[in-house]
């Protein structure tokens, strides 16, 4: 099953994609919208566009588990994007995603306006990345799924 991995941003939004068999992430691209009406309507053409079949947002928890104003603001955007989409959406937890792309950037001296393009697209990609492995240890068989 293709799965679509968002990084939610103010500005830019990451999106990853998965293969049909769950076992690589790839990069999309940034989307840059702060209207969530929009970014909505943009997110669910890609994902029709990719063939997605289950969504995935990454949900921005504080490091004590507890939930700020940018997880009620993932929280929404994937329930309008679900609805967008009429796909399953799931929130995952994506604390320490951007630090990790930060420093993938960093080992690949990806620096100045570059960086800033692409640093939310790695974040999705971690995260769908993360989410593949989640299920994968799960022992969820993405040719059963649906």
């Amino acid at each position: 099953m293709k799965i679509l991995a968002v990084d939610l941003g103010l500005k830019r939004t990451g999106v990853a994609i998965s293969d049909a068999r769950e076992m690589l992430a790839f990069p999309i691209g940034t989307v840059e919208e702060w209207d969530l009406k929009r970014l909505v309507d943009r997110i669910a053409t890609i994902a029709a566009e990719q063939g997605a079949e289950w969504l995935v947002v990454g949900h921005p928890r504080n490091m004590d588990g507890s939930r700020g104003e940018s997880a009620r603001r993932a929280e929404s955007f994937a329930d309008s994007l679900a609805q967008k989409a009429g796909l399953p959406t799931e929130l995952w937890d994506e604390r320490m995603t951007t630090v990790s792309a930060i420093g993938f950037l960093n080992q690949t001296d990806v620096r100045g306006k570059k960086r800033k393009q692409v640093v939310d697209t790695v974040a999705a990609t971690i995260i769908l990345e993360d989410y593949l492995q989640s299920r994968r240890l799960r022992g969820v068989d993405p040719s059963k799924q649906t």
